[in-house]
């Protein structure tokens, strides 16, 4: 009986509710305070990511909506002409001497007036206070030129084949004949200068390099070297005349367009003659229906997403820079992938698990955190300066002193950021490996399999959807970088594209644009700010959609492989 003595009857506490005296519960013990700051912290995060993607949208999807012009007569009877841009609050001190409670609010507003050719600058704040008339003419016209940017004003006259009519409402579907006649012809324009005599400057080109390629093998005065003069010659000769044959065919065109013009008149009465094939777009900003102004707004996203920019990147399109980033992205994608699957089988798989290993794994995690513009440094030196000036100087002498690999170019940017990237994906894969259960690898040793047979046909595809997730992040981050790309490859404005319809068709050497460079190009490089501001807002969305486009699809292939290959199916 002794041993079924109770002990003393002690107080005890529900594990789920803790009470603290006679005060209640005591919510830090259940943690209560600490799920309510988490979560307010998700929320905080999840307002600003809306907030920023909210103002990217609403500032990037009206950039290209036509809006009214308005005709302002000033104070002092001085008369300007533009689409408001921009209103904002200003104080202005009454006297030098008074104190800030005598300061008094006003108001102004940013007109885009445009006609930088005439004007010399495209935006013009004006005072409220000295405005004395605002009206919107039904009859001022808002032109898109190919140069000098917008016009905004009258149209006065039209030139056609050296007949000259005054401009009329009953001449307008007349001039719309005519643009589109006009832009067929500039199109045909371009297409001879950029396709026909480029194709033909290249084969020029190739023929001078084929000659000194020869003389570098061979010598000057070598028979090789005579023989190979003779031929190139003929072939010279051939492509000459079919360049002065496109060249008068050019020299057609343009003295057939100068035949084809408008006189165009500002709200000061400054006339300016513009050829009828070097306008974009016009339309009577105050006299639109909504189908009109929605036609106007579609053929400018259409402009943006398949045309060249034009007017120093503020206009026009950016199609060479959304392929710059698609084809840089997926480069640089198909050199990280097996390169960082590669270095993680062997640290997980192979890799005798020691002091070695933990310094490279430190190593690893410690390049993720070095900033990008060093790896832009590195990418520069070691890619461009050494490896691409050796290659220049086994394969291609005859280019010398012009580099063909020693210097920027898409290659090199993709494997700057191949590198940048890469601990991204070593880490992850490292960690999809590890939630693989070792259960399976034995199962497969059990059967006989080997080693390399049981990482391929159990090991990586039970980890694929891990090794989806690092190259999603991987993709995600090397898309939006500008830092190093600024040093090894990307440009302003690029000429020719990486792919193309000229042997060898794909061109790893050459510079290209991007949108992310686009962005910081159009926001701080251009001639005005606020001319850019629209421009950094669209292509921000641009940019913002097409990641997320890529990741989309990346997403999609994950979730196939992780249904395909989960455990248990």
């Amino acid at each position: 009986m002794n041993s079924l003595k109770l002990k003393p009857k002690q107080k005890q506490r529900s594990p789920g509710n803790v009470f603290s005296g006679s005060k209640g519960i005591n919510l830090a013990s259940k943690g209560e305070k600490y799920l309510w700051s988490m979560g307010g912290a998700l929320i905080i995060g999840l307002i600003m990511i809306a907030a920023f993607l909210l103002l990217i949208l609403v500032n990037g999807l009206k950039t290209f909506y036509p809006g009214p012009v308005h005709r302002v007569t000033l104070t002092d009877n001085r008369v300007i002409a533009g689409e408001p841009f921009r209103r904002e609050k200003i104080s202005q001190d009454q006297t030098l001497e008074t104190s800030r409670e005598d300061t008094c609010s006003a108001w102004r507003t940013l007109y885009k007036t445009g006609n930088f050719d005439l004007y010399n600058k495209d935006f013009r704040w004006v005072d409220e206070q000295d405005i004395k008339q605002i009206s919107e003419p039904k009859d001022i016209f808002y032109i898109e030129r190919t140069e000098w940017g917008p016009f905004i004003g009258y149209i006065h006259e039209l030139n056609l084949n050296h007949e000259t009519f005054f401009f009329s409402r009953e001449r307008l579907s007349q001039l719309k004949k005519e643009h589109k006649a006009a832009q067929a012809r500039r199109n045909i324009l371009k297409d001879l200068k950029k396709k026909e005599m480029g194709s033909i400057n290249h084969e020029l080109d190739n023929l001078r390099l084929s000659l000194k390629r020869v003389e570098l093998d061979h010598g000057k005065d070598s028979v090789r070297y005579k023989t190979t003069l003779d031929s190139l010659s003929a072939k010279r000769k051939k492509l000459e005349e079919n360049y002065g044959e496109i060249a008068d065919k050019i020299e057609i065109i343009i003295k057939k367009d100068a035949k084809y013009s408008v006189v165009l008149k500002d709200v000061s009465g400054i006339e300016k003659r513009v050829n009828i094939s070097d306008i974009i777009r016009f339309y009577p900003a105050n006299n639109l229906t909504l189908s009109q102004k929605t036609g106007i707004y579609i053929s400018r996203w259409i402009e943006f997403l398949t045309a060249e920019p034009r007017e120093a990147n503020i206009e026009g399109g950016v199609m060479p820079a959304i392929f710059g980033t698609f084809a840089m992205t997926l480069l640089m994608v198909i050199i990280v992938a097996p390169l960082g699957v590669m270095a993680s089988l062997y640290l997980k798989e192979y890799a005798k698990q020691g002091k070695l290993v933990s310094m490279v794994r430190i190593c690893v995690n410690n390049l993720a955190g070095v900033p990008s513009i060093v790896y832009g440094a590195f990418g520069l030196g070691f890619f461009a300066y050494c490896v691409g000036t050796t290659v220049d100087r086994i394969f291609f002498p005859e280019y010398l002193p012009n580099p063909v690999y020693g210097t920027g170019g898409i290659l090199w940017a993709a494997l700057t950021l191949a590198l940048l990237t890469l601990p991204v994906v070593i880490v992850a894969t490292e960690e999809a490996l590890a939630a693989v259960p070792q259960s399976l690898r034995e199962g497969s040793l059990a059967c006989g399999a080997s080693k390399w047979q049981t990482i391929k046909n159990i090991v990586l595809p039970n980890a694929l959807p891990g090794i989806m997730t690092g190259l999603i992040l991987a993709m995600a981050r090397g898309a939006g970088e500008v830092a190093p790309l600024m040093l090894v490859g990307v440009v302003k404005l690029a000429p020719d594209l990486p792919v193309d319809t000229i042997f060898p068709f794909i061109h790893p050497e050459r510079s290209f644009m991007h949108l992310g460079f686009h962005i910081f190009d159009v926001g701080f490089q251009s001639r005005n700010a606020e001319a850019g501001k629209p421009m950094v807002f669209v292509t921000t969305l641009l940019l913002i959609s097409l990641i997320g486009l890529m990741n989309a699809f990346a997403i999609h292939i994950r979730s196939r492989m992780k249904k395909k290959y989960s455990v248990g199916q």
